[in-house]
């Protein structure tokens, strides 16, 4: 049997960083947000469609996410679009990944509550911050401004409800303690898949 976690967490809570500790343990992970890039990448499946509905949006044959979230901003409509051409190639390369060889995979999903992807996870870890910390670690990345920050939220559940639909949750306060707390999570996926 292979273990499907879920790892999710609103933006800024240190999602990549609990992504990048697993993989350095190990463990596949299937990023969404890589995942949305390399089909807007030159080449991408989400290119030609993307390109009908904005045809501004292409540039150099990608799709450039300035373009995108300008446009987006002034018409919130466009995004229910985009989400119709994106998500249903998303979901095919997540079945494709679904295939790896591993004991646990790990599926990196930013909006995974509010897509109801929980369904076929055997269990979900929520990433968590104070929200302090999570505003200084969102505002200081390059080009975000408040508005942004405050659309992003607008469009993710609570942490809290997040954190009340988890069934694991790691605080995301030091390099090493998340470390340390990914490390026992695997050691107790792992004790579950031999009881099984």
């Amino acid at each position: 049997m292979t273990w499907l976690l879920g790892l999710t967490g609103s933006i800024g809570m240190g999602k990549s960083t609990t992504a990048q500790i697993f993989r350095d343990q190990g463990i596949p992970v299937w990023d969404a947000d890589d995942c949305v890039h390399k089909l807007y990448a030159l080449g991408g499946a989400a290119v030609a469609p993307i390109g009908e509905l904005i045809p501004d949006a292409i540039v150099n044959g990608s799709v450039s996410r300035e373009v995108l979230k300008s446009r987006i901003s002034s018409d919130r409509s466009l995004l229910g679009l985009i989400e119709k051409i994106v998500h249903p190639l998303l979901a095919k390369d997540r079945e494709d990944f679904k295939k790896t060889v591993s004991d646990i995979l790990v599926f990196d999903i930013p909006l995974l509550f509010e897509t109801g992807a929980e369904a076929w996870l055997n269990s979900v870890l929520v990433v968590s911050a104070p929200e302090a910390l999570q505003k200084e670690r969102v505002l200081s990345r390059p080009g975000m401004t408040q508005e942004q920050f405050e659309f992003i939220l607008s469009r993710q559940m609570s942490d809290k409800q997040k954190r009340s639909k988890a069934d694991h949750i790691i605080e995301t306060l030091s390099l090493e303690q998340t470390r340390e707390d990914v490390t026992n999570l695997i050691k107790e996926i792992r004790s579950k898949l031999q009881d099984a």
